[in-house]
């Protein structure tokens, strides 16, 4: 546990004055009406949206998953993140501009727009309880958990204590900001919460027990985790980290933040944007950020934490105040920072309170948009008025962190909830990105993928039949094999429901090409009957998708080079850094060319 002195007091209670001034400044704004206080009236300019992005996803419990990973797989184990780059940027060159276009208040209004009937109503309706309230309060729990451990190890801070004071403040400031304070407020969050990790990370290497980047790097604890690709003569960890999530994972699966198709919070902003281009604009911003900029701080502190803390019993030894139920890898983090001076401690433990208020306050009125949009107005007072839905944003703020306090209170480590997230929506993400662009889906294919995904990870995860059924604890099947088996099964199912099950009225599919004008092959079939019928569907020029998925690879390569130069750099490999950056440099050259093809298509 540390002592705070006076100046880290100063920098802490300062930051808290600033963060709910702004709330309490935008407070009236925000309380006008349901958009302004979901969407700031879709107003938005593309740096603010595209560094709100990056500050949300800066959370108290990414480090320490990534502390986890590194500590346990290496450098290289941070594959089963990096690979969403891939998600991200077709969000950026394909589906922004789709987003944007709905005009919808919340993606999950799509389902009324791109299907029809009782089924579309049914699946909008669940989906908002199913995301808004069970996978946002999962979700919210791992930082939570991630801020109980700090509060531990920094603090001597009881769990209940650190979920109280935590939640108590941000909920306060969620209810009353709105989505505006959540946005200029993620403004200062991100840069405090980069100062402190960055400062963080110079000083931790540099410190006695670590000395510097030379002997890191040279430690024998340290040297074989250095790698950023696996061994490839370990064939298992060649598969579980690298080939499963480039070749399946990235568009597999439904992880918050990086949805294939986009959606979620990413969604939001894109919808509260000033036009297309600014959605495009932010969500390219926010994945050069966060994958090529940020994670390197997170892995040299890792790195360092092995030779501190070389093994749990060390971990359990220094801390004795924390219970064997909280006891993992991912502790290793805050572990390190307890090594920190005053007044940089003041800093980062400002930049976790940051990083902890800007991920939760997105999280709750992201999910109390559903709540008030997706169930409450749909289903119990479609006349509502503005007023009485911002009441019930503001409650149901309230009720998430409260749920997903208590469920933080049960977990134990970070990377155990990220496995169970990625597992639960594996399978669902090929239909979100071929919605759009496939007439034959609807609503029943979502139904199926969804509930066959649930169950199946549930069944897996939570249950000994899941050995049974897929043979992984008795030599039937590889152990890397779970994901990729959940992935088909549920896409059999659900294109097998697709074709059984009838398609959408024409009406549904004539109104979303009119809307979208998604065009490609996909919708053929629908233009043609419009012209049978008379109707112009508009969608008879250029399909700019190829154009797309080219600057999405062109993107890939200039954000992997950034950040593999990055790291080359800081390894001292000269030669190889040299040459990553000027790829880097070509790749960005030729990605502005194709873009500029692309507005061209689109205009």
């Amino acid at each position: 546990m540390i002592t705070l002195q006076w100046l880290d007091y100063a920098i802490i209670v300062t930051f808290f004055a600033v963060t709910l001034g702004i709330g309490i400044y935008v407070s009236k704004s925000s309380g006008r009406s349901s958009s302004d206080f979901f969407l700031s009236g879709r107003s938005m300019p593309w740096w603010l949206l595209g560094i709100s992005m990056v500050a949300t996803t800066f959370s108290t419990d990414t480090p320490n998953l990534v502390t986890d990973i590194v500590r346990t797989n290496g450098v290289a184990g941070n594959w089963v993140w990096w690979a969403f780059l891939l998600t991200g940027l077709l969000t950026v060159f394909i589906y922004a501009r789709l987003w944007r276009r709905s005009n919808v208040n919340t993606d999950l209004e799509f389902y009324e727009l791109r299907y029809g009937g009782a089924p579309a109503r049914f699946l909008r309706r669940f989906r908002a309880i199913y995301l808004g309230v069970v996978f946002n309060v999962i979700t919210m729990s791992a930082v939570t958990l991630a801020a109980i451990k700090i509060g531990g190890i920094m603090l001597g801070l009881e769990p209940w204590q650190t979920v109280l004071i935590a939640g108590m403040v941000t909920v306060i400031f969620s209810a009353i900001g709105g989505f505006k304070g959540v946005v200029y407020t993620d403004f200062i969050l991100f840069f405090v919460a980069m100062g402190g990790t960055i400062g963080a990370a110079y000083y931790l290497v540099n410190i006695p027990e670590v000395g510097g980047l030379e002997t890191l790097f040279s430690n024998p604890n340290v040297k074989h985790k250095l790698s950023m690709v696996p061994d490839f003569d370990n064939t298992d960890a060649l598969i579980t980290l690298i080939i499963i999530p480039l070749a399946v994972q990235w568009w597999s699966s439904w992880y918050p933040g990086s949805e294939p198709g986009g959606g979620g919070y990413i969604a939001q902003r894109m919808l509260s944007a000033k036009n297309a281009k600014h959605a495009i604009a932010a969500t390219f911003f926010f994945n050069i950020m966060h994958y090529a900029v940020r994670p390197w701080p997170w892995i040299l502190v890792a790195l360092a934490s092995i030779v501190v803390f070389p093994d749990l019993e060390s971990l359990q030894q220094a801390f004795p105040i924390i219970s064997d139920d909280k006891l993992g890898h991912d502790l290793a983090f805050s572990a390190m920072l307890t090594k920190l001076p005053s007044g940089l401690m003041g800093l980062v433990l400002t930049s976790l309170v940051a990083a902890y208020m800007s991920t939760i306050s997105t999280q709750l009125n992201w999910g109390s948009s559903y709540i008030v949009y997706d169930f409450y107005k749909e289903r119990v007072d479609p006349n509502a008025s503005e007023k009485r839905l911002v009441m019930v944003g503001r409650l149901s703020t309230v009720g998430l962190m409260v749920l997903s306090a208590a469920l933080a209170l049960l977990l134990q480590n970070a990377l155990q909830l990220f496995e169970i997230l990625l597992v639960f929506g594996a399978g669902t993400g090929l239909i979100f990105i071929l919605r759009w662009f496939w007439w034959r889906i609807n609503a029943w294919s979502e139904i199926t993928a969804m509930f066959a995904s649930g169950i199946l990870s549930l069944v897996l995860k939570l249950t000994p039949l899941g050995d049974y059924l897929f043979g992984v604890d008795h030599g039937m099947l590889p152990s890397w094999s779970e994901y990729p088996m959940v992935v088909l099964t549920t896409t059999v199912l659900w294109l097998t429901a697709t074709y059984v099950s009838p398609p959408e009225s024409r009406e549904v599919l004539y109104g979303f090409c009119k809307k979208i004008g998604p065009g490609g092959p996909g919708w053929e079939t629908i233009v043609r009957k419009g012209r049978t019928e008379g109707i112009d569907l508009d969608i008879g020029k250029q399909w700019s998708v190829p154009s797309g998925i080219l600057a999405m690879l062109l993107g890939t390569i200039l954000i992997y080079s950034c950040l593999f130069a990055v790291g080359h750099w800081i390894y001292g490999e000269w030669l190889l850094a040299g040459s990553l950056t000027v790829l880097a440099v070509g790749s960005g050259v030729s990605l502005m060319l194709t873009w500029k093809r692309i507005e061209k298509i689109i205009k």
